[in-house]
């Protein structure tokens, strides 16, 4: 996973740059068609070269081959999205330091994975040796948009210690999963029960009520939360709690609402979360 992240940031790089190189070289075109190639390198300084007295078609041919390796990258870019399931909005990277001994990096990467909104920012170090390079990381900032990131606040601390990026991006894509499957499985129950099931605080919340039809007053409710540990693993906690009033409870003689949360966890063991709420939901339906 963390080669296909690399890749992905790589390749944001490169779209970036050539889409830049593009739109700098529209904007030569639309000046002159002198020789001012000084502050290009690459492609583009040959690019440029190639423009100073050719012709049009020639021109054409230039830009058309810089556009048709911006929509490869592109794809590639697309590709790598689909398999990691990150998608990378932007990625820049600054000189702070550079000399015979090594160079150091500062890099800004922002980008989403599902609905979690993230920006990272760290210096990569690289010490020249005789045979190989050494890489470290350092000065990592870690900044998180989402509505879910009171749970990823302390785990987001220790990675910032740790300087541990492969840790983060895991832990992220393991918590959008599982926050999806919460959310999917949530909007399918409310959608096939309207009647019964309701979301107060949508899809993405951690709560869904079921409600009898004809007993008002009188709720189940689901409570599914996430945790996430320093060091990165995701435990779901679901729990049923009731909502009765004291009235119907006396009416309870053989405790069955009482023992309504232990019978549901026992039906989560035997038959898995989503079976345990149908057979939660049909029973209020009855």
């Amino acid at each position: 996973m963390q080669e296909n992240l690399d890749q992905e940031v790589v390749l944001e790089a490169q779209v970036q740059t050539l889409r830049a190189q593009v739109e700098a070289l529209q904007g030569q075109l639309d000046q002159d068609r002198g020789t001012r190639t000084g502050p290009f390198r690459g492609r583009m300084h040959n690019a440029l070269l190639m423009l100073s007295g050719q012709e049009a078609e020639e021109v054409v041919e230039v830009e058309e081959r810089l556009r048709a390796e911006v929509e490869e990258m592109e794809e590639d870019l697309s590709r790598q999205t689909t398999l990691n399931g990150f998608s990378i909005s932007s990625c820049s990277a600054k000189t702070v330091h550079n000399s015979s001994g090594g160079v150091v990096l500062q890099y800004l990467l922002s980008g989403s994975c599902s609905v979690l909104i993230f920006q990272v920012e760290f210096c990569l170090s690289e010490v020249k040796g005789q045979q190989s390079s050494d890489r470290t990381i350092s000065q990592l900032n870690i900044v998180l948009d989402s509505a879910d990131c009171p749970q990823l606040s302390s785990f987001v601390s220790g990675v910032e210690q740790s300087l541990d990026l492969l840790l983060l991006f895991r832990t992220l894509r393991r918590f959008s999963l599982r926050s999806e499957e919460r959310r999917t499985t949530f909007q399918h129950f409310q959608e096939k029960y309207p009647s019964i099931v309701s979301l107060p605080g949508g899809c993405r919340s951690e709560v869904m009520n079921l409600h009898h039809p004809q007993l008002p007053g009188c709720a189940l409710i689901l409570s599914w939360s996430l945790e996430v540990s320093v060091g990165g693993a995701v435990t779901p906690h679901i729990h049923l709690l009731t909502k009765i009033p004291e009235t119907a409870l006396q009416m309870d003689r053989v405790g069955a609402v009482g023992g309504a949360a232990e019978s549901f966890q026992s039906l989560r063991r035997l038959l898995g979360t989503e079976a345990a709420l149908e057979s939660l939901v049909l029973a209020l339906s009855q």
